[in-house]
């Protein structure tokens, strides 16, 4: 199968399972671009993922980068075609389905179930996230300190962003 049918399949049928947005699988996308397809290492994983944070705009820029990185242009293009056109399609008829239910209270409570289980799904992500590329224990303290501070203060994430950026420059983490 040629790279870029196996990335168009691969990424399709990653995108029915990716329910609450690409961050909240990014271990299962890492196991599939680096472990089983060997689509890049991972140091450029992260790399991506960051840029991807990085910029504005939605959190499939992660695929897009991949895609790119396996096949340019042209990888970009399926990639992002991949990740989309399937789950957009099941949320449009998901939604049509919840928009006509009857009952108001059962429509509430699948909106505020599938929000706490996304929301879990991306914890549970960046996690599972920060076990892999973590290789010091500066860096668990880092990552550690940071969702306490994001927990419990009211600091602007860029604060932690500049704290993470001085500790990389000084050697630390």
């Amino acid at each position: 199968m040629s790279l870029l049918i196996s990335l168009f399949v691969k990424l399709s049928l990653f995108s029915l399972v990716a329910f609450g947005g690409i961050n909240a699988l990014l271990p299962v996308l890492f196991d599939l671009a680096v472990t089983q397809e060997h689509w890049l290492n991972s140091q450029t994983f992260a790399d991506y993922f960051a840029i991807a944070q990085a910029s504005p705009g939605p959190n499939l820029m992660t695929v897009t980068l991949i895609g790119w990185h396996t096949s340019g242009v042209a990888g970009a293009l399926i990639a992002t075609l991949a990740i989309c056109w399937p789950s957009g399609i099941m949320i449009y008829y998901l939604q049509r389905f919840i928009d006509n239910m009857q009952d108001q209270r059962r429509q509430k409570t699948i909106q505020f179930a599938a929000s706490a289980l996304a929301i879990g799904l991306v914890l549970a992500s960046a996690w599972q996230i920060s076990l892999q590329i973590n290789h010091s224990y500066a860096a668990y303290a880092l990552c550690i300190g940071s969702i306490v501070i994001t927990v419990l203060t009211r600091w602007h994430p860029l604060y932690l962003i500049a704290l993470g950026a001085l500790l990389g420059v000084l050697g630390f983490v």
